[in-house]
C-alpha cells in the first residue's frame, strides 16, 4: 500500500492510499473461525494464482465491522493486473482515499490490540470511519516478533 508518510510503530496517522487490485475470496465468517478461514481461503488463492499465472505481491485482508457475530472479509493478495475469476477467487481492490493507519510490529496475536489502538485514536481525533478496513502483511520474517502488519481504516 502506498502511503505518503513513513509509518512508525508507535504512532497512528492519516495517510493517502492508492487503489490496489487484489485477488480475494469473499466470505462471511463467524468471529471464532477467522484464523481457520484465513488458512483455508489463502490455499484457494494460492492455487488460483498459479493457474492464472499471476504473481502475488503482499497478502492482505479487507474487512468490515462484524454484524451478529460474523465478519465480512476478503483475504487475498495484491496483484499487478486485472484477471478473470477463477472459482471462488475473484478480483477486488483495496480502496483509494484517506485512511487512518497504524503499523503493528510483532506476531498476529497482537492484531486485536493494534486495531483497538487505531480505532480508539480515530475516535479521540473525531475521525469519521467509512466502515472499510484492511491489513497488509509484510514478508514473513524468521522471527515472528519482527512481523510487520500495516492496518488501515478508510475515512468517510
Amino acid at each position: 500500500m502506498t502511503a505518503m508518510t513513513t509509518p512508525r510503530a508507535s504512532a497512528c496517522m492519516i495517510v493517502d492510499v492508492e487503489r490496489r487490485t487484489t485477488a480475494v475470496v469473499k466470505a462471511q465468517v463467524p468471529m471464532d473461525m477467522i484464523p481457520q478461514a484465513q488458512r483455508t481461503l489463502r490455499a484457494k488463492i494460492a492455487d488460483a494464482l498459479a493457474t492464472l499465472g499471476l504473481t502475488a505481491a503482499e497478502t492482505c485482508t479487507l474487512w468490515r465491522p462484524p454484524v451478529d457475530g460474523f465478519l465480512y472479509m476478503e483475504p487475498g493478495t495484491i496483484v499487478a493486473e486485472e484477471f478473470r475469476p477463477q472459482g471462488d477467487v475473484v478480483p477486488s481492490a483495496l480502496p483509494a482515499g484517506r485512511a487512518a493507519h497504524f503499523l503493528l510490529v510483532g506476531g498476529f496475536e497482537g492484531l486485536a490490540g493494534a486495531w483497538g489502538t487505531l480505532l480508539a485514536w480515530c475516535e479521540a481525533e473525531g475521525l469519521a470511519l467509512a466502515g472499510i478496513n484492511w491489513e497488509v502483511y509484510g514478508a514473513t520474517p524468521a522471527e515472528p516478533v519482527l512481523q510487520e502488519t500495516r492496518l488501515y481504516a478508510l475515512l468517510a
